[in-house]
């Protein structure tokens, strides 16, 4: 996977890149000198040609007759190829478009169509060939009368000669520039890594930088130097990470202020709210005994109702400030699972609606008090959004030390579009319903004690039609738990 990654790295496509471009680079200049090269030497040797050619017939040509015939024609080439040199052309002579004269009785080797330019012109023809697998040069010159330059004498010498020496010359070229090349190419590697590590360094330090923003640390900085276009994404990156820990502070400030508002508004009203707890119990014990009249015992009636909603509403509060705070706290102990839901049951008055199905003999590490929290809520919203005719069932079980707790009812089910939401503080599974018993908070503070147990509280429809919690949590404590 390592290997993997590094292939496709950025420093690696860099250096490739590098040496790609190092690589054209030197063959595009190796193939641009080779041609420079080539065209050079053929030039030169093809001037070279004309010039000699061209001297040797000044000093030969005088001496001829002004029509000469074959014998003096072979004479005159046999001379010229004498002359050749190290060249060792071969020329042959016509006069007045009669036969090709060789100095030997093999004919000249020349290119189709090259005897009718060279009867033509009025200046040196020259045109390569291969003869083979060798290059030549085949060359026409016609000659001039002494008195009018410009006027064809008619008779014209016509020569060919090997190019393999040149050719030689070319390879010879090529073999240097292809050995030259690689080296170029290998050395290139040494700027391309310079290059790349330049390139990278500030890249990885914002990698890191990025990183360690995702961990929660906002007060990260890099230092920047330069700039060029990383210096300018340096500078962004410092920008953005000052206005993120500025409004995470701002946000964080707002939260600590509303938590502890509510912390504050929660502990002033259980006072008064005590106090009114009392009274209303009186008031309902002279309402139970006939006291009171029935307008005032109906009125007395709601405001106790509302008097305990909302001490239920402010111990909820109170509860929620303890979890935002992180002063809640777990009292383990080891406890029979199955009796600690029948006693929930019981103490609500609930063990004739709920069906259970415990093991015998299952037993956890957990704070009685929290699980109790949350089966009262989870059981308590069943019954009161399902209906007293609605069946709920709890089942638990111990598998790979977890134990698996789940209440089951087959009432309407949660909405859609609820679900998501549905641990989200002041969530109510019915929106009508503003008016309801509940306070929107006892599945939120549910979900804080089971992550408190190291656990997990989900939702789900139920198979059967209905809502399904899943409360998850670990069968004995862990050496990092509370």
């Amino acid at each position: 996977m390592r290997r993997r990654l590094f292939s496709r790295g950025l420093r690696t496509r860099l250096v490739v890149v590098f040496l790609l471009v190092s690589a054209l680079s030197a063959l595009a200049a190796a193939a641009l000198t080779f041609r420079q090269a080539r065209s050079a030497i053929l030039d030169r040797a093809q001037d070279s040609a004309v010039r000699d050619l061209r001297g040797q017939l000044a000093s030969l040509a005088p001496d001829l007759p002004a029509r000469p015939d074959r014998r003096e024609l072979r004479s005159l080439v046999l001379q010229l190829d004498r002359s050749g040199g190290s060249r060792a052309w071969h020329t042959s002579a016509s006069y007045r478009d009669g036969p090709l004269v060789p100095a030997t009785g093999r004919p000249v080797p020349l290119p189709a169509g090259f005897r009718e330019a060279g009867t033509t012109a009025r200046t040196a023809v020259v045109q390569r060939f291969h003869r083979g697998d060798d290059p030549w040069l085949a060359l026409a010159l016609p000659v001039m009368t002494a008195d009018e330059p410009s006027r064809r004498s008619g008779l014209v010498v016509y020569a060919s000669f090997s190019l393999a020496s040149e050719e030689q010359d070319v390879a010879s070229l090529v073999d240097a520039a292809r050995t030259g090349a690689l080296p170029v190419v290998l050395l290139s590697a040494v700027p391309a890594l310079f290059a790349a590590r330049s390139v990278l360094r500030p890249v990885r330090r914002l990698r890191s930088a990025s990183e360690k923003m995702a961990a929660g640390a906002l007060d990260t900085r890099i230092d920047v130097s330069g700039n060029d276009e990383l210096a300018d994404l340096g500078r962004t990156f410092n920008g953005m990470a000052a206005t993120l820990q500025a409004d995470a502070d701002t946000r964080r400030a707002m939260e600590a202020r509303a938590r502890r508002f509510a912390a504050d508004v929660s502990h002033e009203l259980r006072t008064p709210l005590a106090a009114m707890t009392a009274v209303t119990g009186v008031l309902d014990e002279e309402a139970a005994a006939g006291r009171l009249e029935p307008e005032t015992a109906e009125a007395l009636g709601l405001v106790a109702d509302e008097t305990r909603r909302l001490t239920r509403m402010v111990d909820d509060l109170m509860e929620i400030s303890r979890f935002d705070a992180g002063a809640a706290v777990l009292h383990r102990d080891e406890v029979d699972v199955g009796e600690l839901v029948r006693k929930t049951l019981a103490l609500r008055h609930w063990q004739d609606r709920v069906g259970t199905d415990v093991p015998e003999g299952l037993r956890a590490s957990l704070d009685p008090r929290r699980i109790d929290v949350v089966l009262a809520n989870l059981v308590g919203n069943a019954l009161r959004h399902g209906g007293p005719s609605v069946p709920v069932h709890i089942r638990a079980r111990g598998e790979g030390g977890r134990l698996v707790l789940t209440v089951t009812d087959g009432g309407p089910g949660i909405p859609p579009d609820v679900l998501p939401h549905v641990f989200d503080r002041f969530t109510k599974g019915d929106a009508a319903r503003a008016r309801s018993e509940g306070s929107g908070l006892g599945l939120a503070i549910a979900a804080e004690n089971a992550r408190l147990h190291d656990g997990t509280l989900t939702a789900a429809e139920a198979p059967g039609g209905g809502a399904q919690f899943t409360l998850d949590l670990p069968l004995h404590r862990t050496p990092e738990s509370p």
